[in-house]
This record gives C-alpha cells, sequence and structure tokens, in this order.
C-alpha cells in the first residue's frame, strides 16, 4: 500500500509540473502576442513567429502525449492551444505585412525552410528544429 501512495503522490506531482510547463509556454505565447505586457518595458509586444513557435510546441505536446493524460491535462492543454489559436489568428489578421509569420499559409517558400532563420530566438538549437517539423497554420 505504501508503494501505491508514494506513486500516486508522485504522479500527482508530476501532473501538476506538466500543467505549469503548459501554462508556461501558454504565458509565453501570450507575451509574444501582445496579450501580457513585457515585463522589462511595461508594453505587450508582438512577435508572431515566437509566438507561433510556443503555439507549435504546445500542439505537438497534445499530440505526443495523446491518451496519456488525466482528464484535468487534457483540458488544461486543450483550452490553452484553443484559445491561443483564436487570439493568433485574431493578431495575425491586424498585424502589418511585415510581421507575419514566415510562412504564410497561401505561399509556400522552399529557399526558407531549408534556411536558417534570420532571427534566432533564445532557444536551443534542437527546440528550433522542432519549430521547422511541427509548423501548422492557424488561419484560413
Amino acid at each position: 500500500m505504501a508503494g501505491e501512495k508514494m506513486q500516486a503522490t508522485q504522479s500527482g506531482e508530476l501532473s501538476q509540473r506538466f500543467i505549469e510547463f503548459v501554462m508556461m509556454h501558454a504565458q509565453n505565447a501570450a507575451l509574444f502576442l501582445g496579450q501580457i505586457p513585457n515585463p522589462k518595458t511595461g508594453e505587450g509586444e508582438v512577435n508572431l513567429e515566437l509566438a507561433k513557435m510556443f503555439i507549435d510546441q504546445l500542439a505537438m505536446i497534445q499530440e505526443k502525449t495523446r491518451g496519456n493524460l488525466t482528464n484535468e491535462e487534457t483540458i488544461v492543454l486543450r483550452n490553452a492551444l484553443a484559445n491561443l489559436q483564436m487570439v493568433y489568428v485574431d493578431v495575425a489578421q491586424k498585424a502589418p505585412k511585415g510581421a507575419q509569420p514566415a510562412a504564410p499559409q497561401k505561399e509556400t517558400a522552399p529557399e526558407r525552410s531549408t534556411s536558417t532563420p534570420e532571427q534566432t530566438p533564445p532557444i536551443t538549437s534542437t527546440e528550433s528544429e522542432s519549430k521547422k517539423k511541427f509548423t501548422k497554420s492557424y488561419g484560413s
């Protein structure tokens, strides 16, 4: 019985950490969608490319963890992703042409997908590689 109780406690802690992970990614996406003021400047800023990267990572996590999450984890992840995707579409439609993401829905630019990005976010190279693999479009 003691082993089961310890395993349940560890499972609860992992669940809490997973939810914190999802919320941290969601907050980063919201920051780059101008929904949360930048702590350094106090101003909202929009960087669609970085926002899209965080949203894509959440979508990848949703796909890779399908069938392995608790109801609470599933709901938190699904709601965060749906809300961010709606905000992304709204912000992208209002953004000036130059602020559009690197790969718009109707345009294919093979030379961009093989070259290194012009702006490298402050993350590891493996995450930027995953950005290329899990890129999706949110508008129609």
